[in-house]
């Protein structure tokens, strides 16, 4: 019997198995991985992930079904990818999502309290690997009367530095809309810290979504068996979203020291007017990120964050 090839998106990884669809239309099939697939330099746990394009066959005369799943044999060239430090594993990292549109990193000034060396480590990952970053701030109902200083100081911190913050409240609909239109046929990576209300917004921009979505347990990420629960969810507006699970920590990949500045937008608008090259930024005289701080045209925040991922790469809360 003849054997069909064909290509298809990873949307769903549940260990062994993944479900496929050629995207953009939403026709869900399963698929293993018979065999070893080894990506380029590739030291990550899970070979394919979520948003992955790959290869796959099946007999002429079937359709792939749970008894007889078609069969993946290679994964394509990714355009980009998130990955992050497996925890508790040292050399080993996970692979998040893969051919990503846009991230959008969900943060919230209380409740929880934003943790900004979590949130830089994200930023950096997202420019290492080419992936462009919004970051929206959540919950603002909760803090949009009380804490107007702070959130003007948060938005200063990254509007500059180059980012786009969106300001949401899953809560009321504020921003929803505009985030609706944003995501609009695009792949989109929403992640962020446990507790930030990243299903609340998933729901808001489409009711009809799951309900079950992120009630998953993030305990599994604390284990050293990386298991993955990352899924894509399609949108009504001809949008996808890739669902990360609450990540409690996020271990930067393997960076060398004088590598980090350049995935730090603002910094690397000034580095080549440095005295010394290559330069850390730290106690060269002349160096020109230090005075853009003094001037405060690079923000104390994102500089000390900078200095933290100097330091040897520990696991960051």
């Amino acid at each position: 019997m003849a054997t069909i090839t064909s290509e298809a998106t990873v949307v769903k990884n549940t260990g062994s198995h993944y479900m496929l669809t050629a995207l953009p239309a939403w026709n869900l099939f399963p698929a293993v991985l018979r065999g070893k697939i080894r990506l380029k330099g590739g030291d990550s746990t899970n070979p394919i992930a979520v948003g992955d394009r790959v290869r796959y066959s099946y007999e002429e005369g079937t359709v792939p079904s749970l008894e007889n799943p078609a069969v993946i044999s290679e994964v394509l060239d990714r355009k980009n990818y998130v990955r992050r430090k497996s925890t508790n594993l040292s050399r080993q990292t996970h692979v998040i999502a893969a051919n990503v549109d846009m991230a959008y990193i969900i943060a919230t000034l209380y409740f929880p309290e934003i943790k900004l060396p979590f949130l830089d480590r994200i930023l950096v990952t997202c420019e290492v690997y080419g992936v462009p970053a919004t970051i929206i701030l959540n919950k603002m109902d909760l803090y949009r009367d009380v804490a107007t200083e702070q959130i003007a100081r948060f938005k200063e911190i990254y509007e500059g530095a180059g980012y786009r913050v969106m300001e949401v409240s899953a809560k009321t609909s504020e921003g929803i809309d505009a985030l609706r239109e944003d995501t609009a046929g695009k792949i989109c990576l929403f992640s962020g810290e446990s507790g930030v209300g990243k299903s609340s917004i998933i729901k808001a921009l489409d009711p009809n979504l799951d309900p079950k979505i992120g009630k998953i347990s993030t305990a599994h990420l604390q284990g050293k068996h990386t298991t993955t629960f990352y899924e894509m969810y399609p949108l009504c507006n001809g949008g996808f979203i890739i669902d990360s699970p609450g990540i409690r920590g996020f271990g930067l990949t393997e960076l060398k020291k004088e590598e980090i500045a350049l995935y730090f937008p603002e910094m690397l608008r000034v580095t080549d007017q440095c005295r010394f090259a290559p330069c850390t930024h730290t106690h060269e005289p002349g160096c020109a990120v230090k005075a853009a701080v003094d001037a405060g045209e690079i923000s104390a925040e994102r500089y000390n964050s900078y200095l933290g991922m100097l330091e040897e790469d520990k696991k960051f809360r």
